[in-house]
């Protein structure tokens, strides 16, 4: 098991090195830098994701950088121990599963690109984070999350004041409550109609 700090890098784009990734708690953000220089944000993992699994099978490059959102503790293994792991049925399916989940997330990706306003693609990175990140509470579903304003516009295709303009009407709305990297979702049913009735 190895520990990594909030802000510390997991992997680099175009590293050769092809060590696999187990996050088994806190979170880390996928990311690549375009040539001019921009970070176009891909994912956002937590625990029971994989990360770098198709550099350790291929033998490439990595295709992006992955950071520590805040304190992640992860189990670091070598392509050798994913590579022996096909021997196994179980895993294989694993594996698999994953992949088709990846092309599946990257379908609805491009579907919500093609259909969806900068307002709808927000509500729904919102409700993903709700989902996979939030704790319950009497207020509502908290998301304590540091990503940040330019991450999260990157992560929805749209500019960081299309997005801030989007989170500010959600705001109005009573959909969601916001401070500094942290928000809250008080109505998660009006925030699912505007996530999918925004195209």
């Amino acid at each position: 098991m190895k520990r990594f700090a909030r802000g510390q890098t997991l992997f680099i784009e175009g590293d050769r090195s092809a060590r696999v990734f187990m996050i088994e708690r806190g979170s880390a953000i996928v990311f690549c830098t375009v040539p001019a220089g921009r970070d176009v944000v891909l994912a956002v993992r937590g625990p029971g994701d994989v990360l770098g699994d198709l550099s350790a099978l291929d033998d490439g490059p990595r295709f992006a950088t992955a950071v520590a959102l805040d304190e992640v503790e992860a189990v670091v293994a070598p392509p050798s121990s994913l590579v022996r792991s096909l021997d196994d049925v179980d895993a294989v399916k694993d594996l698999v599963q994953t992949l088709v989940d990846r092309l599946r997330e990257a379908d609805r990706r491009r579907l919500e690109f093609a259909t969806r306003d900068t307002l709808g693609r927000v509500a729904t990175r919102l409700l993903e984070l709700a989902g996979r990140f939030g704790v319950s509470t009497p207020e509502g579903t908290v998301v304590d999350l540091p990503i940040s304003q330019d991450q999260l516009a990157s992560w929805c295709a749209a500019s960081r004041e299309s997005t801030v303009k989007a989170l500010g009407t959600l705001r109005g709305l009573g959909c969601i409550a916001t401070s500094r990297r942290r928000f809250v979702v008080l109505d998660s049913e009006a925030l699912s109609r505007y996530a999918g009735d925004s195209s």
